[in-house]
């Protein structure tokens, strides 16, 4: 019968603290890459130019239809023999990338949900089209997008796991090597499945708490 040796975490805590650290530090520097390229597809995926439109289109659909998994073995494999990412900028990457597709449409739909009107409203008093985008849509469409945005970010924490695969150092990594030297792989996982809950459930508090404060502010 199996002997369950709880002491195994406590003497390892190091090691999960630091694989811990590395996921949200994987997982905040993908996000702020992300945050960025969304907006930039979100906004060619509503161009009336053909060609960015295209090219947004085509970079959404591919990734979102590429499992996260296979995208970062052929950035590590592929991308990885004509540029030197290694294993933690390649993770950075693929995540951003991967995370960057998905935010794209949460912000096409964002500013598809502002109402028309008020474009028309802007252009009519003389504003330019990027002005009045980048000062009226843009605002508004930003407190439509927030809460899909934090779900972004809290699902990108659980799918930062993955980046073990191809060997980048975080809390996936860690435990996968201490079971390998303590066999003690029902201890190990089913504590770092409780440090993984433990993250996700605090940022969605914290970011959930901000989302109520920026309401009240428009009230």
């Amino acid at each position: 019968m199996y002997q369950y040796d709880w002491s195994v975490i406590s003497r390892n805590m190091d090691v999960f603290i630091d694989g811990a650290l590395k996921t949200l530090e994987i997982s905040a520097i993908s996000i702020l890459l992300a945050i960025p390229i969304g907006i930039l597809f979100g906004l060619g995926r509503i161009s009336k130019n053909k060609i960015i439109f295209i090219i947004s289109s085509t970079y959404i659909e591919i990734i979102r239809g590429v499992p996260l998994l296979v995208l970062l073995m052929w950035i590590f494999y592929v991308l990885g023999q004509f540029f030197s990412l290694g294993s933690y900028w390649g993770s950075i990457v693929g995540l951003a990338l991967f995370a960057g597709a998905f935010i794209a449409e949460i912000v096409r739909s964002g500013i598809q949900g502002v109402p028309k009107g008020q474009m028309e409203a802007a252009r009519s008093l003389g504003m330019s089209h990027t002005k009045a985008m980048t000062y009226i849509i843009l605002p508004q469409a930003f407190r439509r997008v927030l809460p899909p945005l934090a779900s972004q970010f809290i699902m990108l924490i659980k799918d930062s796991s993955l980046v073990s695969v191809i060997a980048a150092t975080d809390l996936t990594l860690n435990a996968k090597n201490l079971v390998a030297t303590s066999f003690r792989s029902i201890e190990v996982w089913t504590f770092v499945a409780l440090v993984y809950f433990i993250m996700t459930f605090s940022l969605s508090l914290i970011l959930r708490y901000f989302e109520k404060r920026l309401l009240k502010s428009e009230t």
